[in-house]
């Protein structure tokens, strides 16, 4: 059996290449919409409730399949599932971008999901077995996380630009180019991989594992619309913890798990998940209440506000060529436990924003410290996610890191932003400062987790 691993050296480069500029896309469009919003209400004639769904459709779909099509790339061929899952989601784009009822986008974007879910484990899978070595894998992660990190503050620039200058239609149009292009490339670049002995997939754990996800991440963003007392958010919630039970159970008696519940056993990984969850928790809920207050509060329009994330894509950059370099020098704990406790002190300062503030002197401060830690932690977290990850489980690996990202973005817009809407008096700004405060909570928490679990000089 050909592995990826055996490709030549020359080029793995390109094959890296490829694979990120696909995560990009697939990380732009969970808030490529969100600036767009309005105008596909306008356009497309969506009713309130039907709005959220453009949304939460793909954040279901992305979320909750990720487990099963990771374990499907470990048995069936990375290359294969990723490809596949990138021409799903280049035809989904393609549907989005034409649509001319409400139901066609959200089919659309629920098409888009499952076909992330797909290309994206698969996708950080070939990447670990393309790269052995612990130093140039720790590389080519920094490269791969921190392009993801910039996926989501991209799509809130390039939403807010498309939207404002030509259609909201481009958003999901401008995706076709790079999944033709990964198509055509891929296959010249990188050989095939599975398991090394062939397997099946483990049907209930498939079903029960899926079931909880979708069921969890469904019922997270409902608490976002309609409040944690309502039936409709509480009963997914329920019967997401009813089907974790069961799926645990089912596993731990299943001659081939979809998860071997010794893969987490390892210290590393253990903690690496559970960091993640903290940070994607105050991350994607900072992205989406920052973007809400530059536009109700201080009073930007859709293209100003998308424009005035630019400073934040060059603090990730900045914390994206730092993150291996500092994992490789300083060791994986130093790196981490830095990158959450920047993030926490740029949080805070944006907790500060009020009202009349200045752009250049309160905003900006805030956004480039709270993108060098983002930029920082998330290639960092992906290298110890998937330490020791090998042919045989390098897929399960990815899908494990991504949903737990997944989970935590929702757990984390659900909880902040409900947060906030409560929080919220006469000062519209004392919602979004507490909200702020509570995720920089969670990031130094975070930090001390790291700090207190992960050895010292773990360099994953």
């Amino acid at each position: 059996m050909t592995t990826t691993s055996t490709v030549a050296a020359g080029r793995r480069g390109p094959a890296l290449v490829v694979l990120c500029f696909v995560q990009f896309m697939l990380v732009l469009d969970d808030t490529v919409v969100s600036v767009a919003l309005p105008s596909l209400r306008d356009d497309l004639g969506f009713s309130a409730a039907g709005l959220t769904w453009v949304v939460n459709a793909y954040f279901v779909a992305f979320g909750g399949l990720l487990l099963l099509f990771g374990r499907a790339a470990d048995l069936f061929g990375r290359r294969r599932v990723f490809l596949s899952g990138v021409a799903l989601f280049g035809a989904a784009s393609l549907v989005c971008g034409i649509a001319q009822e409400p139901w066609h986008l959200v089919a659309g974007r629920f098409a888009q999901g499952t076909g992330a879910a797909m290309a994206s484990p698969a996708a950080l899978a070939l990447i670990t077995l393309l790269f052995p070595g612990s130093e140039e894998r720790a590389r080519a992660l920094g490269v791969w996380g921190g392009i993801a990190g910039l996926g989501g503050t991209a799509g809130l620039v390039i939403s807010g630009a498309l939207t404002g200058l030509a259609s909201w239609r481009w958003i999901f149009l401008i995706n076709l180019p790079i999944a033709v292009a990964a198509i055509a490339l891929l296959p010249r670049l990188v050989a095939e991989s599975r398991a090394g002995r062939p397997g099946r997939v483990d049907v209930p754990g498939a079903v029960l594992g899926t079931g909880a996800l979708v069921s969890l991440v469904y019922g997270l963003l409902q608490t976002a619309e309609s409040g944690w007392g309502d039936i409709a958010a509480v009963g997914p919630l329920v019967l997401a913890v009813a089907l974790a039970v069961s799926f645990v159970a089912v596993e731990a008696r299943a001659a081939e798990p979809l998860v071997p519940l010794s893969f987490l056993a390892v210290r590393i990984r253990a903690v690496a998940n559970c960091a993640s969850f903290l940070f994607s928790a105050a991350f994607f809920a900072m992205a989406f209440l920052l973007m809400v207050h530059l536009q109700t509060v201080l009073g930007y329009p859709p293209l100003t506000a998308g424009l005035a994330y630019l400073p934040y894509a060059a603090g990730m950059l900045t914390g994206l060529w730092l993150s291996s370099r500092a994992v490789i020098r300083f060791g994986m704990r130093r790196t981490l436990v830095a990158s959450f406790l920047i993030g926490a002190v740029g949080l805070l300062l944006l907790a500060g924003v009020a009202p009349g503030d200045d752009y250049a002197t309160v905003v900006l401060p805030g956004m480039l410290v709270t993108s060098l830690g983002c930029g920082l932690g998330n290639p960092a977290l992906a290298i110890a996610a998937v330490e020791g990850t090998t042919e045989q489980d390098a897929g399960l690996g990815s899908a494990i890191l991504s949903s737990v990202q997944q989970v935590g973005g929702a757990v984390g817009v659900a909880v902040l932003v409900a947060l906030a809407a409560r929080a919220q008096t006469a000062d519209p700004s004392e919602g979004f400062s507490l909200a702020l405060t509570v995720a920089a909570a969670l990031l130094a928490f975070g930090a001390l987790l790291v700090a207190a679990l992960l050895r010292k000089g773990s360099r994953a």
